[in-house]
């Protein structure tokens, strides 16, 4: 009975931690689902962020992943480290304790089995020992009958002589078989069942101290951990006292700082003379409504009335900084890379129909049209205004106005705007593959699993695939090893 409560003990516990792990599981998937929630996402996010309290509320929801998936450590952690061992061991305790069950079942039916043969033993010599008696009595009645004859007194002596030979046999049986039994129930109290006892005990020993361990596991799995989830911890008060609010002050004048000059006085119209002054630059005719500024408005914008409303230095500043930006998608070789490889997709798909519809491409290749050419005609608006700027001198980024790409695609393509082509795109463009961004190892990974690498702490890895919500992220090493390693292990290079 005690060995089947410590049984139960131990898978009791097995349960729990189980629970515990699936607690740990659930809390990370959370964490992560709030972190994803609310990270950033858009253009108008990303300019926010330059800001130190927005930058630092990003701070925090990176190192909440992080401690996210510490949390996932620790619950595959306890179920390898605690539940599958003990699981083993519980097993295997059955299945011992069993065994002893048995062996002292079988030493107890062996000692009754030879009881029951010493009690009949026991019976026989009773019984023959009264026959015995009884033949004895006979024959000295024949003996003392006046009327017996000799033939009948010795043929009751005869009998009486032999009843008295079974029973001594049967005495002696009787004595040689209670002094095996007490023998063998001397063995068995004293030998075999102390013996059995011990073996139970020093598995019940076992069952305890695998137990212990187990507990001990379950606060060392967390105590492994702390130290990353310190980091991260510090790494949210980090965040925090990163944040600066009169630089942010400043970033906000810098960003928002229009360079308009105030409004000049209104001029003093004197009508009791009946003569409007030559000099005043004021007249009955009201003033133009776009002159005047009003920043808290909200039907106002700033940019709307870029032209008009920015003074020369503001426009010059604006421009110079917003051509490059123009030019730089007019002047990327992505454009090139992505257009021959179209056109030749196109051809591919028209020699071989069989492995695509050359129509299907025929939507992308519009769009790229119509996104060169809107680019295009951004460039041009803003060359114009930068040469007003200017006042008229040559512009230091001349306008390419050439549209014989755009003229040549457009006048093959069809108005398909509802086709999907991109992931007949990827396809053919899986072989080549590119890192999407740098790391730094914050500690060292042993990859002993099938498609994990190990890194060492400070490595510079190569981000192949981001982490898609389950704690892992695949990386290509400097020396061309690759493979996945835990999100939390590393940091993003800025």
């Amino acid at each position: 009975k005690h060995t089947q409560s410590g049984l139960d003990l131990l898978d009791r516990y097995i349960k729990f931690v189980k629970e515990r792990s699936e607690i740990e599981q659930n809390y990370a998937k959370q964490l992560r689902n709030l972190t994803k929630k609310y990270a950033k996402r858009g253009n108008r996010e990303d300019q926010d962020c330059k800001f130190s309290n927005h930058a630092s509320f990003q701070e925090i929801l990176n190192e909440l992943n992080d401690y996210a998936g510490q949390r996932e450590l620790i619950a595959e952690n306890l179920i390898t480290g605690i539940c599958v061992d003990l699981l083993k061991k519980l097993q295997d305790f059955k299945q011992e304790r069993k065994m002893h069950l048995a062996d002292v079942k079988k030493a107890q039916q062996n000692l009754e089995s030879s009881f029951k043969h010493l009690e009949n033993t026991k019976k026989r010599y009773a019984k023959e020992w009264a026959e015995a008696e009884k033949a004895s009595q006979q024959a000295e009645k024949a003996e003392c009958e006046v009327y017996a004859t000799k033939v009948d007194v010795e043929k009751a002596k005869q009998h009486a002589h032999a009843r008295t030979h079974t029973a001594e046999e049967c005495r002696n049986d009787y004595a040689a078989e209670l002094q095996k039994y007490n023998k063998e129930q001397n063995n068995h109290y004293y030998t075999d069942i102390p013996q059995l006892l011990n073996k139970l005990q020093g598995m019940d020993e076992r069952r305890i101290r695998s137990l212990a361990d187990g507990y001990c596991k379950f606060s060392d799995i967390e105590k492994k951990v702390l130290p990353i989830i310190s980091k991260c911890l510090e790494g949210i008060s980090a965040a925090g006292t990163k944040v600066n609010e009169k630089q942010d002050s400043i970033l906000v004048i810098e960003q928002h700082k229009s360079g308009f000059e105030p409004p000049a006085d209104v001029d003093f119209e004197d009508y009791s003379q009946g003569i409007k002054s030559a000099t005043s630059e004021s007249s009955l005719n009201p003033p133009k409504v776009r002159g005047l500024i009003w920043p808290f408005s909200k039907k106002h914008k700033l940019c709307s009335d870029l032209k008009q409303q920015l003074n020369k230095c503001s426009q010059k500043d604006f421009l110079k900084h917003r051509i490059p930006q123009t030019l730089t998608p007019l002047s990327s070789c992505f454009i090139t890379f992505v257009s021959e490889a179209l056109e030749k997709m196109k051809g591919v798909y028209e020699q071989n129909p069989q492995m695509g519809d050359p129509s299907s491409l025929e939507p992308r290749i519009l769009e790229m049209t119509k996104d060169m050419g809107r680019l295009r005609g951004e460039l041009a608006k803003y060359e114009t205004w930068l040469s007003e700027a200017l006042g008229g001198e040559e512009s230091p980024f001349p306008v390419n106005n050439n549209t014989e790409y755009g003229t040549s695609m457009s006048s093959r393509v069809t108005h398909d705007p509802d086709a999907n082509i991109y992931a007949e795109f990827d396809e053919e463009f899986d072989e080549i593959e590119s890192p999407i961004g740098q790391c730094t190892a914050l500690y060292s990974f042993e990859g002993n699993s099938e498609g994990t690498v190990s890194i060492k702490e400070g490595e510079l890895l190569s981000i192949m695939e981001e982490d898609k919500g389950d704690g892992w992220m695949r990386v290509l090493r400097a020396s061309g090893d690759e493979g996945y390693i835990p999100s939390s292990y590393v940091k993003l290079a800025s």
